[in-house]
């Protein structure tokens, strides 16, 4: 799945970046316009450190690319009743985010670089509702830096491996005794990837990737008390909200003629394995089966060159829900099946360097809140938008 980067992303966190938990694709590259097909096996600029490091081995000597993005959409979250009670309507805000890679010819066969990019982050603001003992606002940012090294074994078969150095910061504000009060952390958390790029052929190359899990351990008091319910206490899973799991993506990129390139993705994600991030009362589950499931992604994406400065493109994704049930997701991981649909574009400027831009649309499947019990409600037609703008620069 790509709920696109890793990045994961529940309404606590997102790398994407990215989230199903919202795991982004989107960190302000050219990928974004091709909603990330072909991402382990297309490597035309320094953001493939991110997607395949082994991609490297087919760049210029040296190599600069970043970019700028914006993020936004409607999550709005409703309760089953409203009598006399208020809901928070849309808790999505504005986010940007940005990214800067760097990559270098050491020799013939080796190759390395670095980048600086925003995995994920989001943040999010219920307002003054009925729930704002439980949550009020949410801040999560995810700064990762990525040293890579990528070798060429022969002229159609490379490997590269980043070691990834994330940084990450929560936030979370909430009614306490009528006083609005702030708990913050941070911590940092160390992951891994390792890819493979081959060219099978001439015109086809294929690429897959590994990514490890990423795990912060924020220290946050996620406990909160509801004067109107004696002796209970919620209790916020907010560990489980700022994981990213394994994933594995494989990608091809074939080109037709020297105008068309087509592109497609097949990944996997390994959700199951943090089982039901869900509120707990008085210490115990309210329902000790897991809510979660491994989930899969798939992308298409085309490239059109009608002329030598000049590239178009577009592409669609599909990553599956990590719940088993729709009607019984988590309050702070609000998400389902996602389509994206994006597109864009990149400019030759001099034949050193390129600007580009991308736009995407994120839709995500309607989903129930069943616990706390008093605040059951419901997630309808959630989406999620991005802008972005990049340039490389070829020394």
């Amino acid at each position: 799945m790509n709920k696109p980067i890793l990045v994961c992303l529940g309404l606590f966190v997102s790398q994407s970046a990215h989230s199903s938990g919202l795991y982004f694709y989107e960190i302000a590259t050219e990928d974004t316009a091709l909603a990330g097909a072909g991402q382990a096996a297309r490597a035309q600029d320094a953001s493939t450190i991110v997607t395949n490091p082994a991609g490297m081995t087919r760049l210029p000597d040296r190599m600069f690319t970043g970019g700028l993005q914006a993020m936004d959409g409607d999550i709005s979250y409703q309760l089953d009743d409203e009598n006399g009670r208020k809901s928070p309507g849309d808790v999505m805000r504005f986010f940007p985010n940005a990214s800067a890679f760097y990559t270098q010819k050491m020799n013939d066969a080796l190759y390395a670089g670095i980048g600086l990019y925003g995995n994920y982050g989001l943040g999010i603001d219920f307002g003054d509702w009925t729930g704002d003992r439980l949550i009020t606002k949410s801040t999560m940012v995810g700064m990762t830096l990525s040293p890579s090294l990528a070798y060429k074994l022969n002229d159609r078969l490379s490997l590269g491996g980043s070691v990834n150095v994330n940084y990450g910061f929560l936030s979370l504000t909430r009614d306490v005794g009528g006083n609005n009060e702030k708990e913050k952390d941070h911590d940092w958390a160390m992951s891994y990837r390792i890819g493979l790029l081959l060219d099978v052929t001439d015109q086809t190359r294929a690429g897959i990737t590994w990514t490890s899990e990423t795990k912060y351990d924020f220290d946050i008091d996620g406990k909160a008390r509801f004067p109107n319910l004696p002796n209970v206490e919620y209790d916020l899973p907010i560990s489980a909200q700022v994981r990213a799991p394994q994933q594995i993506m494989l990608s091809l990129v074939h080109d037709l003629n020297k105008q068309w390139s087509v592109m497609g993705d097949l990944g996997w994600q390994d959700w199951s394995q943090f089982g039901a991030p869900q509120i707990t009362v008085n210490g115990k589950e309210l329902d000790k089966k897991s809510r979660l499931k491994d989930s899969w992604h798939s992308a298409l994406g085309v490239q059109y060159r009608p002329t030598e400065q000049w590239r178009l493109n577009a592409g669609v994704a599909f990553d599956s829900t990590i719940y088993d049930s729709q009607s019984d997701v988590a309050l702070t991981l609000p998400t389902g099946d996602e389509w994206r649909f994006a597109t864009g574009a990149q400019y030759q400027v001099t034949p050193q360097s390129n600007i580009g831009f991308a736009v995407s649309y994120l839709h995500m499947q309607s989903s129930r809140v069943q616990s706390p019990e008093s605040l059951k409600g419901h997630y309808d037609d959630p989406y999620l938008w991005f802008a972005s703008i990049n340039y490389s620069y070829q020394f």
